[in-house]
């Protein structure tokens, strides 16, 4: 890579990294690690084709999507969950509910699948379209759409204490901590 692509790549790798690594952490079900690692090999590899990337966020995120399919096709893969402690939430009951949401929806994200996860995490917190979750993910639309009916249907089952909490009174977000959402009310 020449200087001027070196460049280039740095400065996309100091502006894009954060967005890029909040997807990632999301795609490994919140463990941070793992989607550090996860988007760290993206960048490796979108790093040796530098000068010929057209669209490097477009790029970049393809390969995290691709390679976090690659992952939940390997059959040797352990079934481990680490599980970071959670960030100190600020003093308030809204600031407490907000935190016991955030824990919940990570432990039912964990729950799920790795597919299921992905996809969840393309369709709702990437707002992608199904047919371009389906193109991403090398499938048709209509496993996307049954992927997604049955993760959501999933997720209800196994997290029951989602509907305890009353999340139809409050807006779920993207997170900025790297959590898969955020209270608003």
């Amino acid at each position: 890579m020449n200087a001027e692509g070196l460049e280039s790549f740095r400065d996309f790798v100091d502006n894009r990294s954060s967005a890029l690594l909040k997807t990632a952490v999301l795609l490994c079900g919140g463990d941070l690690y793992a989607g550090e690692d996860l988007l760290q090999n993206a960048l490796a590899k979108a790093a040796g084709r530098w000068q010929r990337i057209d669209e490097p966020e477009a790029y970049v995120r393809r390969i995290l999507y691709r390679q976090q399919v690659s992952r939940w096709r390997l059959k040797w893969r352990r079934r481990e969950v680490s599980v970071a402690e959670p960030p100190e939430a600020g003093a308030g009951a809204d600031a407490a509910a907000a935190a016991e949401l955030r824990l919940v929806m990570r432990q039912a994200l964990s729950r799920l699948t790795a597919r299921q996860r992905t996809v969840l995490v393309l369709r709702y917190f990437e707002d992608l379209p199904e047919a371009d979750v389906a193109r991403l993910l090398g499938c048709s639309v209509g496993t996307v759409r049954s992927t997604t009916h049955r993760s959501l249907a999933r997720l209800r089952v196994l997290a029951p204490e989602l509907a305890a909490l009353g999340l139809a009174d409050v807006e779920l977000q993207p997170s900025r901590d790297y959590s898969p959402v955020e209270v608003r009310p």
